[in-house]
């Protein structure tokens, strides 16, 4: 069974026991949450769509880390004036393991 749920203005598709690397979630490492923004659930050929979402289906995870991505290095510069700005970015995240699907 697999589902398409919607989380910080992405969607995802989920099965039970995958591992994703979403937005990060304001919850501690070994708390449990819940998705309630379920736009597909499929098993096989089955699929069920939602008009926008599943009407009382919902995805259950646990947080298993919280932590930022790689560096990305900004570089500004601007011809003849002595310009140079240099900046870096670590985008946060939360990585939840699904633990059940439910609709």
């Amino acid at each position: 069974m697999y589902a398409i749920i919607k989380t910080g203005g992405k969607q995802y598709k989920v099965a039970e026991g995958s591992e994703i690397i979403i937005e990060k979630l304001d919850a501690e490492e070994g708390s449990s949450v819940t998705f309630e923004e379920v736009l597909a659930i499929g098993e096989g050929e089955e699929i069920k769509f939602g008009r926008p979402i599943v009407e009382g289906a919902k995805v259950t995870g646990n947080v298993v880390k919280n932590g930022k991505g790689p560096k990305i290095h900004i570089f500004k510069y601007k011809h003849k004036t002595n310009y140079h700005r240099r900046q870096g970015h670590r985008q946060p995240f939360t990585k939840v393991k699904i633990e059940k699907i439910e609709g």
